[in-house]
């Protein structure tokens, strides 16, 4: 296997979540070592209770794991305050949902800006950076619509162009298709497919095989444990 000489963006070891609760004692994760390398396309499939969620939740800093390390770009999530977390999701990470997540009484734009308010960015730079990022997705002609004026493919190239609106290294997919016909998913796979070309690090989450074509690496995760790692 040709080695590969770009950073670590994601280095996962010996990581493990566990659930104490009124359930009982439930491990969602055991032992887990990953590494993703900057501009790989990872797929990370798995059947519904396998633990992918619980990883995705942990990659995209949404968690944290009860032992093992997590270093994104080097940084030892262990060691951030809530606070610090925060900031580096928001600057780190892009996030695209199965269900979009849009916001239904707000336009596109509106949408779209959301992170920079949040970020507090003054008006002019928001309106230049949400007008980019929508013509990198093709919608620029939509950008006064709301959601429910907008197909489903649409509403999915939206939910990218938000994720892309703070220049994220990585973008996390969560079933990005899942709502979509076999067309559209395919346009939206290939947009994700693009922005890889173009230096960003893409994690897909999901239970669909044919996705695998897409990645250049995919993680099979089953009772908690990655049972497959393979290249392509």
């Amino acid at each position: 296997m040709k080695k590969n000489n770009k950073p670590i963006v994601i280095d996962l070891k010996n990581l493990s979540k566990r659930y104490d609760d009124e359930a009982g004692v439930y491990d969602a994760l055991k032992k887990i070592d990953l590494k993703v390398y900057e501009g790989e396309f990872i797929n990370i499939m798995g059947p519904s209770g396998s633990g992918k969620s619980t990883l995705m939740n942990i990659i995209g800093l949404l968690d944290r794991p009860t032992k093992g390390t997590y270093l994104i770009d080097g940084v030892d999530i262990n060691k951030l305050s809530s606070k610090e977390l925060a900031k580096l999701r928001r600057d780190k990470i892009g996030f695209v949902f199965q269900n979009f997540n849009l916001l239904p009484r707000l336009n596109l734009s509106q949408n779209v800006e959301m992170p920079l308010i949040y970020k507090k960015l003054p008006m002019r730079k928001r309106k230049e950076k949400v007008l980019e990022v929508l013509k990198k997705v093709g919608l620029e002609d939509k950008i006064k619509n709301r959601p429910n004026r907008l197909s489903g493919g649409q509403v999915q190239r939206a939910a990218i162009a938000r994720a892309l609106i703070n220049d994220p290294s990585i973008i996390l997919a969560d079933e990005p298709t899942g709502n979509l016909d076999t067309k559209t998913g395919a346009e939206i796979m290939n947009l994700l497919k693009e922005l890889n070309r173009q230096g960003v690090t893409v994690v897909l989450v999901t239970h669909n095989p044919e996705l695998s074509e897409y990645a250049s690496k995919t993680i099979i995760v089953r009772d908690g444990k990655i049972i497959e790692d393979a290249k392509k």
